[in-house]
């Protein structure tokens, strides 16, 4: 590493994440520059995998892209909460179902020029209807879900209707694996 941090700032704290402001210095020519970073705590993304080979995936109202998207289901980290246990809270939250088999398939770097944020992607399968069904919270009500064939998410990656990373991520790391 060629960055020396010399001091930080916090410049911003929200509920999802905050903003830090840091001085530093290369350490190879002394030169001093500024990095700005949202510290972000990460999720979980989750590939729900059915034996018919079907996945769920969700379309959802993305506030600052101002229209819906489609998406694998995800959701933020708590504080010191572990990966998978996200990934088990947010499966029946958002879709209604549990998962007896889980893989965890890869973490992926979102925009590490700027955020820290690690997103933990697992493939859930043995899936069975959640007794309290979906749970979701205000900002999900309009949350729809869709069931189709794996390779048919695939194609819709090929064909631009899906251009979440994560979700890209997710359907081709199972679509791979699931070739074997």
């Amino acid at each position: 590493m060629n960055l020396k941090l010399l001091n930080r700032k916090q410049i911003y704290d929200g509920v999802v994440f905050e903003i830090v402001k840091d001085e530093c210095e290369y350490i190879s020519s002394g030169t001093k520059t500024i990095r700005e970073v949202a510290l972000h705590h990460g999720g979980a993304v989750i590939v729900p995998l059915f034996d018919d080979g079907t996945i769920l995936l969700v379309k959802q109202f993305r506030y600052p892209l101002q229209k819906e998207i489609i998406e694998l289901p995800a959701g933020k980290l708590f504080k010191n909460e572990e990966p998978l246990d996200c990934a088990k809270r947010e499966l029946e939250e958002e879709t209604g179902f549990f998962a007896n088999e889980w893989k965890h398939l890869t973490s992926i770097y979102t925009t590490p020029g700027f955020c820290s944020e690690q997103l933990h992607i697992y493939l859930a399968q043995k899936l069975s209807p959640a007794t309290n069904g979906r749970q979701l919270e205000e900002g999900e009500q309009g949350m729809e879900l869709m069931r189709i064939p794996l390779q048919e998410a695939v194609e819709k990656i090929v064909k631009k209707e899906i251009l979440d990373g994560k979700t890209i991520s997710g359907i081709m790391l199972a679509s791979e694996l699931t070739k074997k």
